[in-house]
């Protein structure tokens, strides 16, 4: 074989671009006696796909098959279903029947009403104070570490 032609395979091969046909060639160059200088460093990874491909196992290894136990999976699941429908059936009947906050005097709607929003003002104001709070401490914070 010429060196060129190796040399160009060898190219070729570690680009990934080589047939198996000439990928055999590289490995019937590397393991003749004949290998130039130059490329003895390419001997040993040849020589090893070589002694890789020849070796076969010897040992059986057992093959354990995993068995789920799903008939336990399945009954959790079934009373997991069952909870949820008698749950559900139980406090239906209270969902519906719950008073939404409909009046039939507009007096005491409007009581109601206003109550409510005082409610929400309040918790409103809360959370303005919480803000105010807030602002102070950004204020001190850059009195102490004066921004530059």
């Amino acid at each position: 074989m010429e060196l060129k032609n190796i040399e160009i395979l060898l190219k070729k091969y570690f680009d990934s671009e080589t047939s198996i046909s000439e990928e055999n060639e590289l490995r019937k160059y590397f393991s003749s006696a004949d290998v130039l200088p130059h490329l003895k460093q390419y001997q040993p990874m040849f020589g090893y796909f070589i002694d890789a491909a020849a070796q076969k196992m010897e040992s059986k290894v057992p093959v354990k098959s995993k068995i789920v136990q799903l008939p336990w999976f399945s009954i959790a699941a079934s009373i997991a279903v069952l909870v949820g429908v008698v749950s559900y059936v139980e406090f239906r009947d209270e969902a519906v029947n719950t008073d939404l906050g409909t009046y039939d005097n507009p007096e005491v709607a409007l009581v109601e009403t206003q109550r409510a929003l005082a409610m929400l003002s309040n918790h409103v104001n809360t959370g303005i104070e919480s803000v105010m709070y807030i602002k102070e401490y950004k204020k001190s914070k850059n009195l102490i570490f004066k921004q530059q």
